[in-house]
């Protein structure tokens, strides 16, 4: 059977819904995970065989009017509506990306302005091209990698580091599959998903349920060696000047147990620095 990565995102998705879910009636035993070919045909408007062209990679531009009643009968949010387009062809081709990426001087002033709240600039395969002096304390000066991708996978130390691994995880795929849409065939997104796939079991499961997805994390825990549990607010924004790049803060509710720790990790690093 042949397929491609429309069809595969296609299967996909078909198999996270159940019927109940959609209000289709249930008869029987049934032999597939999720919805049937039938059912999604059906509820898009397009027939069985065009549909199951779509999934095996025979049919390769539908128009705009099935892709939005696919997103529709699919249940796909912003992120997944837009990566079925590009996956479709419909967006317009970006721009071949620099092989170099570097952080604007006139941001790192900015972050370095904030002394109370880590920050990190991230580059489209999730590596930190730049951080405040917080940020380089809360991720302990990254010891295992300076890409996020390759640390929350096979750094041995992640999953204590992360007390909700498993959703930092799925979320972190989640951004990579997203940035892999936006710039395809980028050669630093596939060094990070051609190594994973041969280290990492985790991230081969999680890689193959094709979700597409910006940042959605409002809070983040840790457990950070130095100051234990903190809970810090997560704030995203997009490097305007540099399509593929992230901004990411964090920050400590004032007077609260994280506020403190976050004080206290800045003292450490600051005392460390002096030394």
């Amino acid at each position: 059977m042949t397929s491609s990565p429309l069809g595969d995102y296609l299967r996909s998705r078909r198999a996270q819904l159940t019927p109940e879910a959609l209000g289709l009636p249930v008869y029987g035993r049934r032999r597939v995970v999720g919805l049937r070919r039938e059912e999604v045909a059906m509820l898009t408007g397009v027939s069985v065989d065009y549909y199951v062209r779509l999934e095996q990679g025979r049919e390769v531009s539908p128009s705009p009017q099935v892709l939005d009643s696919l997103g529709e009968v699919l249940r796909l949010d912003h992120d997944g509506r837009q990566h079925l387009y590009r996956l479709a062809g419909l967006s317009p081709r970006p721009e071949p990306p620099v092989p170099v990426e570097e952080a604007d001087a006139s941001l790192l002033e900015l972050m370095l302005s904030w002394r109370d709240s880590p920050a990190i600039v991230l580059g489209r395969a999730f590596d930190v091209l730049a951080a405040n002096p917080l940020g380089e304390a809360l991720f302990g000066g990254f010891p295992f990698s300076r890409n996020l991708t390759r640390a929350t996978f096979l750094d041995p130390g992640a999953r204590t580091f992360y007390p909700d691994w498993h959703l930092v995880a799925e979320n972190t795929v989640a951004g990579l599959r997203l940035a892999d849409g936006l710039t395809p065939g980028d050669p630093a997104i596939r060094g990070v998903v051609d190594e994973l796939r041969v280290k990492s079991p985790d991230f081969v499961t999680m890689w193959d349920q094709h979700d597409a997805r910006g940042k959605r994390l409002t809070s983040k825990r840790f457990l950070h060696p130095e100051v234990g549990h903190m809970e810090l607010r997560v704030h995203v924004f997009d490097v305007r000047g540099a399509p593929g790049q992230e901004l990411v803060v964090y920050h400590a509710t004032p007077g609260s147990p994280a506020a403190e720790a976050l004080s206290l990790l800045g003292t450490i690093a600051a005392t460390r620095a002096v030394g």
